[in-house]
């Protein structure tokens, strides 16, 4: 039997800089035969490894229909992040997964999308809309708000004009602040600041999030005060996973692991865990 926590390797074949400090691997198994095997959800995350340093969970920011490579999207954080951000075509890295639950791409057919993103957050969601593009007509209406800390934080830059063209949908940015002498077109402040002018209505819609906590708390509040159901909320929690596979107990909350009953969660099952901003 294969050792579960034995990783795969995994060779970037592409790297995208993002921002200054984030950049898009993608990555490709060395085995063909892992790699034709290999299949995710919009939502899962992976557990990269570089010898010598750790492990850590990332989450799949690739096209979900693609099935020749993969990719996740890294902010440069610590000392693992920090080598990675080193690397380039060629190298290869440790890959396990994927784990974990993700968006309910299937329950959201037939019903209008609202995607509310901060910062990297918007990677994982990033499936979901490229999920929504290739299958434009199974699903209503898309909007996505995404809020960064400034322009020079936002990802995915280059694709926000492919995503405006897809029939019935809409795409507002915003930003915590403007550096002096740089121009932004947009809007300035929270993401949330965005709702009192959205076009998603609580009739026969979901809501996906993903964040940091305090964002999707008061994304999840400010809907709520709109009369959307605390059920037609989803969120992405993303923290304290090491095993993926909930057999360490780092990632527990109450009765729930991360790892495993999530990342994403319906906002209604998050209600009373502890040590949750939510």
């Amino acid at each position: 039997m294969k050792d579960p926590y034995l990783p795969s390797p995994a060779e970037i074949v592409d790297v995208k800089r993002q921002t200054y400090d984030t950049r898009t691997y993608r990555l490709r198994f060395v085995s063909d035969q892992r790699q034709e095997e290999f299949s995710a959800v919009p939502g899962q995350f992976m557990m990269i490894s570089v010898p010598g340093l750790g492990e850590a969970p990332f989450s799949l920011s690739s096209e979900p229909e693609r099935n020749d490579c993969f990719e996740t999207t890294v902010r440069r954080v610590g000392n693992l992040t920090g080598v990675l951000d080193r690397f380039d075509v060629g190298a290869r890295i440790g890959v396990r997964g994927p784990y974990g639950k993700g968006w309910p791409v299937e329950e959201a057919k037939g019903q209008d999308m609202l995607i509310v993103a901060g910062g990297i957050g918007l990677a994982p969601l990033r499936p979901v809309i490229k999920a929504v593009q290739a299958n434009r007509t199974l699903y209503g209406s898309l909007e996505v708000l995404y809020g960064a800390r400034t322009p020079a934080d936002e990802m995915f830059v280059d694709e926000y004009d492919e995503w405006k063209r897809v029939e019935d949908t809409t795409l507002t940015l915003i930003v915590d602040s403007v550096p002096k002498g740089v121009t932004w077109p947009h809007r300035t402040g929270v993401v949330t600041a965005l709702f009192d002018d959205m076009k998603t209505s609580a009739e026969n819609s979901i809501v996906m999030t993903c964040g940091p906590e305090i964002m999707m708390r008061f994304v999840a509040r400010g809907l709520l005060a709109r009369n959307f159901r605390r059920d037609q909320i989803y969120v992405s929690l993303e923290r304290r996973m090491k095993c993926g596979m909930g057999h360490c107990g780092h990632c527990q909350i109450g009765p729930k692991f991360v790892c495993k009953d999530g990342p994403v969660f319906n906002y209604s099952d998050l209600i009373g865990l502890p040590d949750l901003t939510l």
